[in-house]
């Protein structure tokens, strides 16, 4: 593990560092709202080399209209590399949130800590890292990596609620020299750190196309969040879905494939689903949304993928997303149209008893309001793990023809029914009869109705009337 940075040349006039930085806070904050602090401190290990500020901008601003702690890094400046005066500047406006309560939204450029400060730069890379461990239990925090990050430099993001991560962005622990001479691999930064392999592992939750693109997803983000822990979630107007009936996006037939995100248009208000690390554990998405303006977080299995099994990373996703919502009191709301767990070798090996068993206690322990969907099936585990009446689910319904059951009709048949269809004189015909009968006795929405498992059949065209009506129902429960 490599924190330290190879510093770049000091840059020739004072305060020449400031500028990215500055127009980075700018961009994020409201008009004329960015106000500094310890905008003259320099360090005093580098004599005639010091700069004003020591390669960072911090201070508070609004992101519409609601105050913010924010700094930004400059990598214009000895590289990024960080200091015992730019660690203080940090630790004190982190320091600063958790007093005021507001949330963090940071500029990561750093190369790690600075070679010329040693073991004073690493003290410094602790105390952030201690304040981002403690805010985590006080207010959002949000890191946009808009250069280089590496070393101590991917810490501090990884312990924050949200990365953004710029198209142009790399983050490691080593560089690639150092895996190099270590190892012998002959890697590009961008293989070894880009934005698309860290989608692909969970570390970044969403990509920008530029500096500005990044402050606008980040002020998205803070839209759907509250001030800090407690706070109130912010209100948006309301607006209609995009499509009419959510059943027009969701085929009959529960082995035809379809995108979840078309079916979920049918239910939040337009334009109000913001997705978080598409890219990552597929066969499940999360995303931020609006019912009736209320902010909700949204999880729901992605039939295009794989199904919409629940494998290692799907489990590990919607486990992190539902502690994080639960955490700033965000309602969820879960749609489900899955078969399963992912049977196999593989996912054994992997830990999907481990990693599963992570989805069922968040869910479990959860204290904000969360209802339930069944659109089209629900079977096994995976029934219980999506936020089922037995994990302590608020409301839970389901659509007429939804299936919902230990397995499907046609797998139980074939176990249930063995004998029988060996010695069937037509087994073809045998095996259709009998994986009716089952689905009618054992899985249908009427069935579990019955059984209390669920509190409501409802037509689909119903869904976002039930769901807004339950989360006022519900309103803000304590905590």
């Amino acid at each position: 593990m490599d924190l330290t940075a190879v510093p770049g040349e000091p840059a020739t006039s004072p305060g020449a560092a400031h500028r990215r930085s500055l127009e980075r806070l700018e961009c994020l904050c409201d008009s004329g709202s960015l106000e500094q602090i310890r905008s003259a401190v320099v360090s005093p290990r580098l004599g005639g080399n010091a700069q004003l500020g020591d390669g960072v901008v911090a201070g508070f601003g609004r992101v519409s209209g609601r105050r913010i702690a924010c700094y930004a890094q400059d990598a214009t400046f000895m590289g990024g590399s960080l200091g015992s005066a730019q660690a203080e500047t940090i630790d004190r406006v982190l320091a600063m949130a958790a007093r005021a309560r507001l949330p963090v939204v940071s500029f990561i450029e750093s190369g790690g800590a600075r070679m010329q400060e040693g073991a004073a730069a690493l003290y410094g890379y602790g105390r952030i890292f201690r304040q981002n461990v403690r805010l985590s239990t006080i207010v959002p925090q949000i890191s946009i990596i808009g250069g280089l990050a590496a070393g101590g430099g991917c810490y501090s993001p990884a312990l924050t609620d949200f990365v953004v991560m710029t198209e142009e962005a790399k983050m490691f622990l080593t560089g690639p020299r150092v895996v190099r001479e270590v190892t012998g691999e002959d890697i590009t930064a961008e293989e070894l750190g880009g934005h698309r392999m860290h989608e692909q592992n969970g570390v970044c939750h969403l990509v920008a196309s530029s500096d500005h693109a990044a402050a606008a997803l980040a002020q998205n983000l803070l839209g759907y969040l509250p001030q800090h822990v407690g706070g109130s979630l912010p209100q948006a107007v309301a607006s209609d879905p995009a499509i009419g009936d959510p059943a027009l996006e969701v085929p009959s037939s529960s082995r035809t494939v379809y995108d979840m995100r078309a079916a979920s248009a049918g239910i939040v208000d337009a334009g109000s689903l913001l997705e978080i690390s598409p890219r990552w554990g597929r066969s499940i998405l999360t995303s931020f949304a609006r019912i009736e303006g209320r902010s909700i977080g949204l999880i729901a299995s992605q039939p295009r993928y794989l199904g919409g099994v629940l494998d290692v990373e799907a489990s590990q996703k919607g486990a992190r997303f539902v502690k994080v919502c639960d955490t700033f009191g965000i309602p969820l709301v879960v749609l489900v149209d899955t078969p399963g767990f992912m049977p196999g070798r593989h996912q054994e090996e992997a830990g999907v008893i481990r990693f599963g068993s992570r989805l069922l206690q968040a869910f479990a322990a959860a204290r904000v309001p969360r209802l339930t969907v069944i659109l089209r099936k629900a079977y096994g585990g995976a029934f219980i793990a999506m936020n089922s009446k037995g994990l302590g689910a608020d409301f839970v319904f389901a659509w007429p023809d939804a299936e919902i059951g230990v397995m499907s009709a046609h797998g139980a048949t074939a176990i249930i029914h063995r004998r029988e269809l060996a010695a069937a004189a037509n087994p073809d015909l045998t095996r259709d009869e009998l994986t009716f009968a089952y689905a009618r006795e054992h899985l249908g929405a009427q069935v579990a109705a019955a059984g209390g498992f669920i509190d409501e059949v409802i037509e689909p065209s119903e869904t976002r009337a039930r769901l807004a009506g339950a989360l006022e129902i519900l309103g803000d429960r304590d905590r």
